[in-house]
């Protein structure tokens, strides 16, 4: 998971949203209505998909796996548990089926204030409250927001862990690449640049991007840390 920026909806955008919000409202506001009102909406869902689509990152990457094309709109809050914001803009975010569907569902677990418990990567750092392994493959929590972020999306599901494993091989040999292109001011450096970024499992690069200067060599080996110390110089994280 990877912080991504929310963008402003459109104003016309934003109009359906809150003429479709004002009939779940006539319809006192039940979990029937709003889902029946959800389903006939295609003008907002197509205004809503078209600017999540600008947020996610890659080829549309679900924002809660990075791996598989996010072919859902889930609502962060749950239809069923918050009828009235089906239709509120930032309740939304772009999600594959099978986080969406079959991991996730209507789970919202919040804390003894009512406060949530899961991270919405729209509006705040997920680094803050989960932490990737590289060599493992799989999160460890550093905060009860990031244990029931972690064991709500499934993200330590076997798929997801080998997937990442994998991405930190290719993510290694990758940026030694670009690191060669990029000293000889070779163009297609910027290629490899996009090639990576646009890759599923970015947030292997961005676990990399984090590691602290002492262990990076011991994580990503001497022969990566280079690459990787000119790769943040150029593009941060």
């Amino acid at each position: 998971m990877i912080p991504l920026q929310r963008v402003a909806l459109s104003s016309h955008g934003q109009g359906l949203l809150t003429r479709w919000t004002k009939k779940v409202e006539a319809a006192a506001g039940t979990v029937e209505a709003a889902r029946e009102l959800w389903g006939d909406a295609t003008a907002p869902k197509k205004h809503v998909r078209a600017a999540l689509e600008t947020v996610a990152h890659g080829a549309v990457r679900c924002m809660y796996c990075d791996d598989s094309r996010a072919t859902d709109i889930d609502h962060f809050q749950p239809l069923a548990k918050a009828p009235l914001r089906v239709f509120v803009w930032v309740n939304h975010l772009l999600a594959c089926s099978h986080c969406n569907s079959n991991v996730k569902r209507d789970q919202y677990p919040v804390d003894a204030d009512g406060v949530c418990l899961l991270v919405d990567p729209t509006a705040e750092d997920p680094a803050a409250h989960l932490v990737l392994l590289l060599t493992a493959g799989t999160y460890d929590p550093l905060s009860a927001k990031g244990e029931e972020t972690i064991k709500v999306f499934g993200l330590n599901r076997p798929d997801l862990v080998k997937g990442r494993l994998d991405a930190f091989v290719r993510a290694r040999s990758n940026l030694r690449d670009w690191h060669r292109l990029h000293q000889d001011a070779d163009p297609e450096a910027d290629q490899v640049t996009q090639a990576l970024l646009d890759s599923p499992f970015i947030d292997v690069v961005h676990a990399m991007t984090r590691l602290k200067p002492g262990v990076a060599a011991i994580v990503v080996g001497q022969q990566t840390v280079g690459a990787l110390d000119a790769w943040r110089a150029v593009h941060g994280f």
